[in-house]
């Protein structure tokens, strides 16, 4: 069967209802699937040798032979191989396709089963699938609906390296596949959902001892959380997620997915090099657990790039955001981006066994500009605080050049606590900011205590030095390390634990590093959404 067989059926409406019965997501599409059975090879349409069909397949219940469709380049997956109702319950494997190849999915991508074990008769299954995407894979999606969710006890393995990433992303990145010729921007499809067993407030200590926390997920229906803040998802590692964001049929706007979503995921998943490029909501949002960040670079997000919530305890080092413009399908250039961080620490009910979002973070920079996102018309902000947040931030560069409708630093009313107290705080630091404090809101108080955006960001060896100052290398990305207008000196985080790596500079990259693995990934994203601008 021809790929443009695939898109017709593809450009049906499609009408999804998520809800949670017996835990799991339940899904009626109404996508007409012009498929032949995928067990079989069909001739090819071009790009390769389609004699052998080299594409994903496992066996199902009736001992069956499910494949996907190889057309001798590029593997397409109906949602009779797996969708939202259908999710895979064995191991299958995504290979790296000869030719530049594609994995294409007409519905979502859903791994294991979901389970409210709160009030519900399902039992989750702890070693439950995985999923595994070789290196130099790429996966795409051709609907706003479609989305990944690993539920919780399956895994997702997806580890490239530096010169064969995996990449997620939008048919319309490629021409052959793209029915429209428009392109892919932001929302395209939905992004990744990975559930897990680790600690959240959105249960409660009871909910945790009885074994029946089952916290329901934003977006998607899918239940998350537990009692293991070690819980091993798997890994993503050398992955890019690029155009994600779609909002899930049946939702409310607004309520859109991110392109990485980590619900109570534990220590013992790896999340490294990761480059998230022009969603529609958040890059990555942690609802909790305690999953470690590395190597991370996120750009032209509509929304926020990193946002903390529901007591995340983990820890991040190597963080590089940027916020922009992008041209969009129609042409017309947008500005993307709100906060650089949205930090919140509690988002349910915190307890001693769950406490307010605390997560240490070093090396990090973040890149605003003075436009308002096209997404709610918010201003780019570098750092928002609120609901208790109890963040720590080392070596962490603000830069913000001009300010006439923005500034760097925002917080509520409930993180002005934190602020005072010193709960939340930045170490080592550098606002090179053309206005730090929204004006009128520079003078933070709590109770007959006080202090200002300033003496915070200034109170732990850091220092506000101004919009003008020179502080980037000349790619734009990397910390001028020979700047005059930068007079303290870094942290070594390496002192904080065994995780956090020894650096002697400020700022997410350094510019002395251009070859190390980590310098090479962040020029390439950087590069990447710079040429969109």
């Amino acid at each position: 069967m021809e790929l443009k067989n695939f898109f017709n059926a593809s450009a049906v409406a499609t009408a999804l209802i998520l809800a949670g019965c017996g835990g799991d997501i339940k899904v009626t599409p109404t996508v007409i699937d012009n498929s032949v059975d995928n067990s079989v090879t069909n001739p090819s349409t071009g790009g390769g040798d389609s004699t052998t069909n080299v594409c994903a397949s496992y066996e199902n219940d009736s001992g069956d032979t499910v494949q996907g469709t190889y057309d001798g380049q590029d593997c397409s997956y109906s949602t009779t191989f797996v969708s939202a109702s259908n999710p895979l319950t064995t191991n299958v494997t995504l290979d790296d396709l000869s030719n530049d190849g594609v994995h294409y999915f007409l519905g979502s991508l859903v791994v294991g089963e979901g389970c409210n074990t709160d009030g519900g008769t399902c039992t989750i299954e702890t070693d439950g699938p995985t999923l595994t995407v070789e290196a130099g894979a790429t996966v795409a999606f051709n609907q706003s609906t479609s989305f990944i969710l690993v539920n919780r006890g399956a895994n997702i393995e997806a580890e490239g390296t530096l010169a064969d990433p995996i990449t997620f992303t939008s048919v319309n990145a490629f021409t052959r596949l793209d029915s429209v010729g428009n392109g892919p921007q932001y929302g395209d499809w939905g992004g990744m959902m990975i559930d897990g067993f680790g600690i959240t407030d959105q249960c409660t200590d009871a909910q945790r001892s009885a074994s029946t926390c089952s916290a329901e997920s934003e977006g998607v229906t899918s239940f998350y959380g537990g009692s293991d803040n070690t819980d091993d998802s798997g890994t993503l590692k050398f992955v890019k997620i690029h155009y994600a964001g779609g909002l899930p049929a049946g939702q409310e706007a607004g309520n859109d997915l991110n392109s990485l979503s980590l619900f109570a995921v534990g220590s013992g998943t790896e999340i490294d090099y990761i480059d998230i490029y022009q969603g529609f909501d958040d890059g990555i949002e942690l609802f909790g657990g305690a999953v470690d960040l590395k190597h991370i670079v996120i750009t032209d997000t509509q929304d926020d790039s990193l946002d903390i919530d529901a007591g995340w305890q983990g820890r991040a080092q190597y963080v590089l955001i940027k916020q922009g413009t992008v041209v969009n399908a129609n042409g017309v250039t947008v500005n993307m981006g709100n906060g650089g961080f949205e930090s919140d620490g509690v988002k349910g009910t915190s307890s001693a066994e769950a406490p307010a979002s605390a997560p240490v973070i070093a090396n990090v920079t973040v890149l605003t500009t003075d436009g308002l996102s096209i997404r709610d018309d918010d201003e780019s902000i570098a750092m928002k605080l609120d609901d208790m947040i109890s963040a720590t931030w080392y070596n962490t560069l603000l830069v913000k050049p001009v300010a006439t409708q923005t500034w760097c630093i925002n917080y509520s009313g409930d993180a002005a606590e934190v602020i005072v107290n010193g709960s939340a705080s930045i170490h080592n630091s550098v606002a090179a900011c053309a206005q730090l404090a929204n004006a009128g809101n520079e003078t933070v108080t709590f109770g007959s205590d006080s202090t200002t955006v300033q003496e915070w960001f200034e109170a732990n060896d850091s220092e506000v030095i101004g919009g003008n100052a020179d502080v980037l290398a000349a790619n734009g990305f990397a910390t001028l390390t020979t700047s005059t207008d930068i007079t303290i000196s870094a942290f070594d985080a390496s002192t904080l634990d065994a995780f956090f790596e020894s650096t002697d500079y400020i700022g997410a990259v350094s510019d002395t590093d251009t070859s190390s693995d980590w310098y090479n990934w962040a020029n390439d994203a950087f590069t990447n959404a710079a040429a969109d601008e």
